[in-house]
């Protein structure tokens, strides 16, 4: 019993029925970069992420394969931009063919994963959020072969389900040239 006289009993109860949820503090956590693609929700571990860059001119190159969106100044170094709508095999991804020599894209996250570094277009940066590993998922069996091969878990994140995404399996398909 406290000072008032309620029990943790009587407290937690109070605080459920208030519909607050209870929060264990020692629970192991992972920190999410959560984006929207395609209105499709999914997110990179945040180590992966480097930075996230807003409204960022993507200069076209050709001969690039139509994973490449092009590339982008960062304080001097030409990273390229990589398509992650096509990896994904999105019908929305933008058509390569009338690709102007040039495009604002909305958002970039700069990935590294020790070997390569690159920026992945995103149509929006919806949260940068601690997440409780129990939270995760297995895959679920209907997921395509492409995302199954280049996910790591589902969660649900607002009432909406998100793929976790492994950036490392993206750029080695990608230095391979699968992506």
């Amino acid at each position: 019993m406290n000072e008032t006289g309620a029990t943790l009993d009587d407290v937690l109860t109070a605080r459920r029925e208030a519909g607050k949820a209870v929060v264990n503090v020692d629970q192991p956590m992972v920190k999410l970069v959560v984006f929207e693609i395609c209105n499709e929700v999914f997110a990179f571990n945040a180590t992966a992420i480097r930075e996230i860059l807003a409204e960022t001119t993507v200069h076209f190159v050709p001969g690039c394969p139509e994973s490449v969106e092009g590339v982008i100044n960062l304080r001097g170094d030409i990273v390229s931009v990589i398509s992650l709508a096509t990896i994904l095999g999105r019908a929305e991804a933008q058509d390569q063919a009338r690709r102007p020599p040039q495009i604002l894209a909305p958002r970039i996250l700069i990935g590294h994963d020790g070997s390569i570094c690159s920026g992945i277009r995103v149509d929006r940066v919806l949260d940068v959020a601690d997440v409780a590993k129990a939270a995760l998922q297995p895959l679920p069996t209907a997921l395509s072969d492409s995302r199954s091969r280049l996910a790591l878990a589902v969660l649900h994140y607002r009432d909406r389900v998100l793929t976790l995404l492994d950036l490392g399996r993206i750029f080695q398909d990608f230095a391979r040239g699968h992506g």
